[in-house]
């Protein structure tokens, strides 16, 4: 049988273009669908003919009523070894097999740096008055000397902390899970959770999305930052309260805030933290880069062939 390959989520419709696809001509056909999340009817009707599924990290949610519906469906891919928008359980019990990939693990670190910089010496404003015909807006802060805070000391946090030691930048952390001991192997000054608002000149965000996670920077922990601290977010939207957020940057109690993340993406065209001055946002181009791509496509036609010889890789359920 002559597999339907969907390729879904490509919303830069770039997909095509960062790997070699023909390699599965010879196991099915696949069509590249780069249409943003829509409605379920729609989107039932949109992927009811696939039997394989390629799914970019967690733009499309594929719950248990979506997967009933899809009945050809057999093989699930995504991008990375987690995505929360995937029922597992579900899947297992229809019988469809949902396999990952590995991810590039220095383009969210990256993109978290430039956000900072660009947020803490005000280059966007300042670029955009250069093309405006202006010079000069105003003064760019500083980080050497500065308290770098991080929030979810990881193998995202820890790299960023690097990026902040190499600056000059004084690095502290706090997280749940984490321990003085561990925080003194990465060079990190372990802190309590208040310490860590109220002593950070800038506090990136770098915690995995889970029910104690979500909403943990809510307004208490705003209200214990500086007035001219900086937040940065790449992580996850939902781990900061976003009315808290947007109330403390309108009202002067926050400097700025570099977001790549929020609560609900794409961010609708009126939402507040598009138009703040304060406010640097990107649309979650965290792992959006050449090289992460490249490896997340490579690597779902790798599972998609072996899962066609009897031989999944890189399970998930």
């Amino acid at each position: 049988m002559t597999l339907q390959i969907a390729v879904i989520d490509d919303w830069q419709d770039v997909a095509r273009e960062v790997v070699d696809w023909s390699v599965l001509q010879s196991i099915g056909t696949v069509s590249f669908l780069h249409d943003y999340p829509t409605d379920r009817e729609t989107l039932i009707q949109r992927l009811q003919p696939f039997q394989v599924i390629c799914v970019m990290r967690e733009r499309s949610v594929f719950d248990a009523a979506l997967l009933r519906e899809l009945t050809q469906l057999k093989l699930l891919l995504t991008g990375g070894m987690r995505n929360a928008a995937l029922d597992l359980q579900a899947a297992t019990a229809l019988g469809i097999q949902v396999c990952g990939t590995d991810s590039y693990k220095h383009a969210a670190p990256e993109l978290t740096w430039a956000l900072l910089m660009a947020l803490t010496r005000n280059l966007l404003n300042e670029a955009n008055a250069l093309r405006a015909g202006h010079w000069q807006q105003g003064l760019g802060g500083d980080l050497h000397g500065k308290t770098l805070g991080i929030l979810g000391l990881g193998s995202i946090g820890q790299r960023v902390a690097q990026f902040g030691q190499v600056f000059g930048m004084r690095v502290i952390a706090w997280s749940e899970n984490l321990t003085a001991e561990r925080a003194a192997v990465a060079g990190v000054t372990y802190v309590g959770k208040r310490e860590l608002f109220e002593q950070a000149d800038v506090l990136s965000v770098h915690l995995v999305l889970s029910e104690r996670s979500r909403g943990l920077v809510d307004a208490q922990a705003l209200s214990w930052m500086k007035p001219q601290a900086l937040l940065v977010n790449t992580a996850r939207g939902p781990i900061v309260d976003e009315a808290a957020l947007i109330a403390a940057l309108q009202q002067g109690r926050l400097a700025g805030a570099a977001l790549d993340v929020f609560a609900q993406e794409p961010l609708p065209p009126e939402h507040p933290l598009r138009h703040l001055p304060n406010v640097l946002a990107t649309p979650h181009i965290g792992y959006v880069s050449r090289q992460n791509y490249q490896q997340f496509f490579a690597q779902m036609i790798e599972d998609l062939q072996a899962w066609q010889a009897g031989q999944p890789i890189r399970r998930l359920n």
